[in-house]
């Protein structure tokens, strides 16, 4: 199992020396995308709850969701409410990504609904309830009318709070990343959803460790200026969360497969 967990994660080692840190007496666990995929959410948070209930050290945690909530996976409203009923429980800090950028300007302009049908949106307002068939006979003016109905504000007003970034100690976390060498306080919100490349080539440093998603990688993409950890729950039926403390990380991973969740953990700091 352990092997296994090892290959899933493909973690690379640093002297700890080099390794950013947060700040004492602070545990962070930060999620990938989650795309609908609400067992696996559901299955991840409660080992978060666990690992943080009976850590050897009590700490503040922080968990970071980078974005990406909605579509393509079956059940985005309901990871939508499971988010917000998790953030009423505990110190939950939620990024937007590209899609949920996407689901909201659906609401206002037909081209952009035409483009976010095609790249998972179908299969969100399918979880709100729209009848399939009634989905399928409908036009495009009809679906935007099927979604304002199906839609409550209330939702709409909580993925329109999402932070754009997050800073704790050495860590920036963001949805897709951020343009090289463009201080933290100049970056545009569109890359930090959107972008890829340059970023992920860059080898040089950033001012922060960069711990993001968007861009799929069959194992968490561990490289010495940032950590990505979309293992495309989705697609793949992996979910991942990095757990830092101190200068330590590890990894714990919500696994589906043939029909069962198994929860698979990294324990050794990389």
């Amino acid at each position: 199992m352990l092997q296994r967990l090892r290959k899933l994660i493909g973690a690379h080692s640093q002297p700890a020396a080099m390794l950013p840190a947060v700040p004492a007496g602070e545990r962070i666990y930060a999620i990938g995308d989650i795309h609908g995929r609400l067992d696996l959410f559901e299955a991840l948070i409660e080992d978060i709850e666990r690992d943080d209930r009976d850590a050897a050290s009590p700490a503040r945690s922080t968990v970071i969701l980078l974005g990406d909530l909605v579509d393509r996976g079956p059940a985005s409203a309901q990871v939508v409410g499971r988010a917000r009923a998790w953030q009423d429980q505990r110190a939950v800090r939620i990024l937007a990504g590209n899609h949920e950028e996407m689901f909201l300007s659906a609401f206002d302009d037909i081209e952009i609904l035409r483009h976010y049908l095609k790249h998972g949106g179908r299969e969100t307002l399918l979880s709100y309830g729209i009848d399939r068939d009634t989905y399928d006979e409908a036009t495009i003016e009809q679906v935007r009318h099927l979604m304002e109905a199906a839609v409550p504000q209330q939702d709409r007003d909580f993925i329109a709070a999402f932070e754009s970034a997050v800073v704790m100690g050495d860590y920036l976390f963001v949805h897709a990343g951020i343009r090289p060498q463009v201080p933290l306080d100049q970056q545009e919100r569109r890359d930090m959803r959107w972008i890829r490349e340059p970023f992920l080539r860059f080898a040089g440093p950033h001012p922060f460790m960069v711990v993001h998603g968007h861009t799929i990688t069959q194992t968490a993409d561990v490289q010495p200026n940032r950590i990505g950890i979309d293992t495309g729950a989705f697609r793949t039926g992996v979910l991942t969360a990095l757990v830092l403390e101190g200068t330590d990380r590890r990894f714990i991973q919500a696994v589906a497969d043939d029909g069962q969740t198994t929860i698979l953990r990294e324990y050794a700091s990389t």
